[in-house]
């Protein structure tokens, strides 16, 4: 729909972002369920190692992201060019695509199970139980990967209620049989790792469900030539390819800041794991306005539509700045009590309340970050989105070794600068862009693999 007003634009970014935003709410509650059901276990092995094992599958799905945001772009442009072959065949190649990774994984799954947890470190009795609990939750790879494929594509047709549904789904079923596997049936992190499968294929089958009756509001057909000739990937796996890339990055800053923390002891460790939960809570609300502008930033880049296109970003970033600005008042206000309720270590407690400042900040610097990716991965400018990243790198580690001598204040200055530089880069991009090339006297269409 077009946008004669800003009023409507508003509405269109919140009917796409509150389920999103709900959706997000919901993965927590899995975690805390998890924790809790083998937490009650006589052994505390059993806990560590589910505790390991969806760190390992956290970081290793985190990963394969870009086959939800590289489907939505892609997705979003072909629906706002009225292109009903290519949605279908843009969901025809990020399944097969998905499964194949999917497939691939499990192929690997040993050294890749043994890696992971080498990496992570962790003692010989609970590394071997994670290694079992790893090696049931890897079969589940090809659901997990095909659901990411089939998220993006709904999202790019500006269905967000979908993501919604599958994650109620997934987590209610991944809850009930944990309570049947673990406290009915006696299984340990085994029958955690039991339901979790279980729930990603149920979660498949309902999402193919749900494809099966869009395709039936579609026109057009699936295309041979464009799902089993290795040619016609081309784009997917540009876009992707960058998308795979920026992640890495990512991983590697999240990592790299985790270990820099782990090196000033478990108490410093302990207290930015609680602190980096502030992040994650800020994450869920403004992850559900630049999911909203990807959907839509795309389809009026697809339509040439940039009046639409900027009444779009206009309205994702006064929710989004919104968003940030309460997240940062509610950390200021009440960030002592949002931490004695993460943890009720004295210690921890003391240690984190001293890093409240960073959180005060944070919300508002990465902001700009969060909605500007929505609107690159619309607009499908993706190497700007890794560039972007090396750029955070490239100041993020200088600023670390220069301020060591400050403690963790100093990693946290290195993680907000990097949080800074990535928000300024995209600015800059996106300020370049609107002039020469997102608007009605620019480029008068996309090249294939060229940002619009």
């Amino acid at each position: 729909m077009a946008f004669d007003t800003p009023t409507q634009a508003h509405q269109r970014i919140w009917t796409l972002a509150w389920p999103i935003i709900l959706s997000n709410i919901t993965v927590p509650l899995l975690g805390l369920v998890d924790t809790a059901v083998v937490g009650h276990l006589p052994d505390s092995r059993y806990l560590a190692a589910v505790t390991l094992g969806a760190t390992l599958f956290s970081f290793l799905y985190w990963g394969f992201g870009f086959l939800r945001m590289g489907t939505t772009g892609l997705t979003s442009q072909a629906v706002g060019r009225e292109n009903d072959d290519e949605v279908r065949n843009l969901l025809g190649q990020s399944l097969l695509l998905a499964t194949g990774i999917g497939a691939l994984l499990i192929l690997l799954s040993r050294p890749l199970i043994s890696l992971g947890l080498w990496l992570l470190d962790a003692s010989p009795v609970a590394t071997e139980l994670a290694a079992q609990y790893a090696g049931i939750r890897i079969l589940s790879a090809p659901a997990v990967l095909a659901n990411y494929a089939i998220l993006g594509w709904f999202l790019g047709q500006q269905n967000s209620r979908v993501t919604l549904a599958i994650l109620v789904l997934t987590n209610s079923v991944n809850i009930v049989l944990d309570l049947l596997f673990v406290v009915g049936l006696g299984m340990t992190s085994d029958g955690v790792a039991w339901a979790t499968v279980i729930a990603d294929y149920t979660a498949l089958a309902f999402g193919g469900f749900l494809v099966m009756r869009q395709l039936g509001h579609l026109e057009g057909r699936f295309l041979h030539e464009r799902l089993l000739r290795l040619t016609a990937y081309a784009e997917l796996f540009h876009v992707n390819a960058n998308l795979f890339v920026r992640t890495l990055g990512l991983l590697f800053a999240m990592a790299f800041f985790t270990s820099r923390g782990a090196a000033q002891g478990d108490t410093v460790l302990a207290a930015n794991a609680v602190l980096l939960q502030f992040i994650m809570l800020t994450s869920y609300a403004l992850d559900g306005f630049a999911h909203a502008a990807e959907a839509i930033v795309g389809r009026a880049v697809g339509r040439r539509r940039w009046d639409e296109f900027g009444q779009a970003v206009k309205s994702a970033a006064l929710f989004s700045l919104v968003a940030a600005t309460g997240a940062s008042l509610m950390f200021a206000v009440g960030g002592h009590l949002l931490i004695a309720l993460l943890t009720g270590l004295p210690a921890v407690r003391e240690t984190a309340a001293s890093y409240l400042p960073w959180m005060a900040v944070m919300p508002l610097v990465a902001v700009w970050s969060y909605l500007l990716d929505g609107v690159f991965i619309g607009a499908t400018a993706i190497r700007e989105m890794r560039n972007s990243i090396f750029a955070g790198l490239a100041v993020y580690l200088p600023v670390w070794w220069l301020t060591r001598e400050l403690g963790n204040h100093g990693l946290w200055l290195a993680f907000l600068i990097f949080a800074l530089v990535r928000s300024a880069t995209l600015a800059g991009y996106y300020l370049h862009f609107r002039r020469i090339r997102w608007n009605a006297s620019g480029m008068p269409s996309p090249t294939r693999f060229d940002n619009p």
